[in-house]
């Protein structure tokens, strides 16, 4: 398994340099160094001594991928493209365009997005599991029928709508909790409720259609016959084997998803006001921060590549007839 996790990670550093690149390409194909310093200093104040003096502090005087003035090897690590990209494989996400340490802005940040993402993450995969394994047992019904209609609807439906609805009820007419905001500790806990709640719901359609669609398969198995000819009850054969063999695809879904969470939701973070990284990597996009964008890209790339590993180990470890190699 050592090789195989070596080798892994082997494989993400051209996948990496790879997004870096796109990333680097992409972003000054729409903005010049000359914009961001106008962007950073103000567009009324600025003189062109003060824009070259902007852009030789934080390196953009250097050319993007190729230093012609340059000689031998020179010509491609005297380049923002090559400098950058080191220090960010070394996990040094230097000073924002604004002054800002990224590092210090991301710890402070992840935090309030993990307060939302994880119990969102939890209670909606357990709703979704739990009401999906209900429908399975009484597969062929009303209920199961009525409730994949449902679960179509709100899957039909629009996040922006939830939110906003959300956010009218429950705040605005009701008055039960905040309608935006955010605050440290437990006294946080009120403007919490209502993003966790919007984001458990609007996910619950896809959840449950993707999970009865992969308990139904294991129901039409032959060891699943097998069982009920032995005697097992349907609540024994759902729960002692349908679900157990049902998590290695469960596992495909979740596990990649795990260390992404910290990155926040862009939408719910925007709408609730949460400082979370998902609001703060919109700002940096609108701000046209450079520093921040190549750095938050990378960290998701990164923590992508990390899910996909840990999907893989996780197969093994739930099903002993997968070998990694």
């Amino acid at each position: 398994m050592f090789a195989y996790i070596v080798r892994r990670v082997l494989y993400a550093v051209p996948i990496l340099i790879g997004v870096n690149f796109i990333t680097f390409a992409l972003f000054f194909m729409v903005n010049t160094p000359d914009d961001m310093a106008r962007a950073q200093l103000g567009a009324k104040q600025t003189t062109p001594e003060m824009i070259a003096a902007w852009k030789q502090e934080r390196g953009y005087d250097k050319p993007l991928f190729i230093n012609l003035e340059a000689e031998g090897i020179a010509q491609i690590t005297d380049t923002l493209f090559t400098q950058e990209s080191i220090k960010l494989f070394k996990f040094d996400f230097g000073q924002s365009d604004a002054g800002r340490q990224i590092s210090a802005d991301i710890y402070e940040r992840m935090w309030p997005s993990l307060a939302i993402a994880l119990p969102t993450f939890i209670l909606g995969l357990f709703t979704a599991i739990s009401v999906a394994l209900l429908v399975v047992l009484f597969r062929g019904t009303v209920l199961d029928t009525a409730t994949m209609m449902l679960a179509v609807t709100i899957m039909s439906i629009s996040g922006l709508f939830y939110i906003i609805a959300g956010q009218v009820l429950f705040s605005k007419l009701w008055h039960w909790v905040p309608i935006s905001g955010y605050q440290p500790g437990v006294e946080g806990i009120k403007f919490l409720i209502l993003p966790i709640l919007i984001g458990v719901f609007a996910g619950l359609g896809t959840g449950i259609r993707w999970y009865r669609s992969i308990f139904l398969e294991e129901m039409n198995k032959d060891y699943i016959r097998t069982a009920r000819a032995k005697g097992l009850d349907e609540i024994k054969v759902l729960f002692r084997h349908v679900l157990r063999n049902g998590m290695l695809p469960i596992l495909t879904g979740v596990v990649v998803v795990i260390p992404t969470l910290f990155m926040g939701s862009l939408i719910m973070e925007s709408f609730f006001g949460i400082p979370g990284l998902g609001s703060y990597t919109i700002d940096a996009i609108n701000a046209q921060d450079f520093g921040i964008v190549k750095a938050m890209v990378f960290i998701g790339s990164v923590l992508y590549i990390l899910g996909l590993v840990l999907t893989d180990i996780s197969y093994t470890i739930f099903d002993p007839r997968v070998k990694l190699s």
